[in-house]
């Protein structure tokens, strides 16, 4: 199957981390905190340790990944929705990821997403805070 990267894996990226292991994905979920990465290996993720604020504090975690799930909906930052997305897109173009769940939080960053999936040709499911992402990412990868 795939290996999913979720950022950030909170309780609803756990969530989510869980369905995708039954499923028999491969799934490792990022926390800023070193603290939270029981949590994320109890949901059955490989915990990393990284930023979403530091998009090069990602880039080790992109290894082998075949789809982003961007699970930030419940933060609306401007920076997490502009800046710090358009650079993870610019970056992922050089990789092995085939598609990027976004959740929506602000419309710059569904503008940068639907502007990536034309421009780069990534692949992207928008969906709401609260909408299952399993769907989305089942979406991506064809199933």
């Amino acid at each position: 199957m795939a290996r999913v990267l979720i950022v950030a894996c909170g309780c609803r990226g756990q969530a989510l981390a869980r369905e995708l292991v039954r499923a028999g994905h491969a799934v490792r979920g990022t926390t800023r905190s070193q603290n939270r990465a029981a949590a994320i290996a109890d949901a059955g993720a490989e915990p990393y340790v990284g930023d979403p604020d530091r998009i090069g504090t990602l880039m080790a975690a992109l290894s082998g990944v075949t789809i982003v799930c961007w699970l930030l909906g419940g933060v609306p930052d401007p920076d997490l929705h502009g800046g710090r997305l358009r650079m993870l897109f610019e970056k992922l173009v050089d990789t092995p990821v085939r598609g990027v769940v976004y959740e929506r939080a602000l419309p710059a960053g569904e503008e940068i997403a639907r502007d990536a999936a034309e421009r780069w040709r990534i692949p992207v499911e928008i969906v709401d805070t609260g909408d299952h992402a399993r769907a989305a990412v089942d979406r991506l990868l064809g199933l």
